[in-house]
């Protein structure tokens, strides 16, 4: 779809008239609401022409005829080029336009035909009638403000809702040790994943803190078990030395060699 350029002036001519100022003219023979194109009602020929140019405004070079197409002869309109001076407030021109609009619309069309009224509010449910989570202490609060504002609910007698309240009251209080048990059991699963959760860090803790040569000193020495001991594996039957005593020390002191470069590395990095 081609682009509409804009109208431009494009000749620097005039009809060398005295500007044409706004104000001299009637409110509704012009047009110069901003964003919308600007337009006047010629003064010499009555008819609406554009206005053209930024800085300089003039009226588009127009005829007198608009029948020149089917043969009338072009005739040039003395307003052609006339200079228009834009000396009035835009804003209240628009303001008061847009009143004389307004005014003049019909009646039907500036007020509604319906009067809608606003609704009025639902009463509000009593409170034995309210579904929610009841418990022990809000069912027994409930109970005993009904029966302090009712004066049908005397001894033992209940009204309607009081029978209601009363009803739920007596439920809660027997479904109360169920909900304990409930509640001890939830706390007692949170409290198991949370020692789930902070074992690995209790575990490298402790191993920090009583780990490494003392451990290592541990695991390596060989102590003699108690006389008289029962076990099917460690028993006083088994041999407590090394067949080979030399190559056992010779082993001992290449793991200790070993054990100290480890650690030598570890301690620089």
């Amino acid at each position: 779809m081609p682009r509409k350029r804009p109208g431009r002036v494009r000749t620097k001519n005039t009809n060398r008239r005295e500007a044409l100022k706004l104000s001299s003219m009637a409110p509704e023979d012009y047009n110069v609401r901003p964003g919308e194109v600007k337009s006047i009602a010629c003064p010499d020929c009555r008819t609406w022409r554009r206005i053209m140019g930024d800085k300089v405004l003039k009226i588009r070079e127009h005829c007198i005829s608009d029948k020149v197409a089917e043969g009338d002869k072009h005739a040039l309109c003395p307003g052609s080029h006339q200079v228009v001076e834009v000396n009035i407030d835009v804003r209240r021109w628009q303001a008061q336009q847009d009143r004389l609009l307004r005014d003049a619309m019909p009646q039907d069309n500036r007020r509604a035909a319906r009067q809608f009224y606003k609704p009025l509010p639902t009463p509000a449910a009593p409170v034995s009638r309210i579904k929610t989570e009841a418990t022990l202490e809000t069912a027994r609060q409930s109970y005993l403000a009904h029966r302090k504002g009712c004066t049908r609910c005397v001894g033992g007698q209940h009204c309607t809702d009081g029978g209601i309240l009363a009803r739920r009251y007596v439920l809660a209080l027997q479904e109360e040790p169920t909900r304990r048990q409930a509640r001890a059991e939830q706390e007692r699963q949170q409290r198991r994943t949370e020692r789930k959760q902070t074992a690995p860090a209790v575990r490298k803790a402790q191993w920090a803190k009583h780990g490494g040569e003392a451990v290592e000193k541990a695991n390596n020495r060989c102590a003699e078990r108690t006389p008289g001991s029962r076990s099917e594996f460690r028993g006083p039957q088994l041999p407590l030395a090394p067949q080979d005593v030399k190559a056992h020390e010779q082993r001992q002191t290449e793991l200790g060699k070993r054990y100290a470069r480890k650690n030598a590395v570890t301690s620089a990095a």
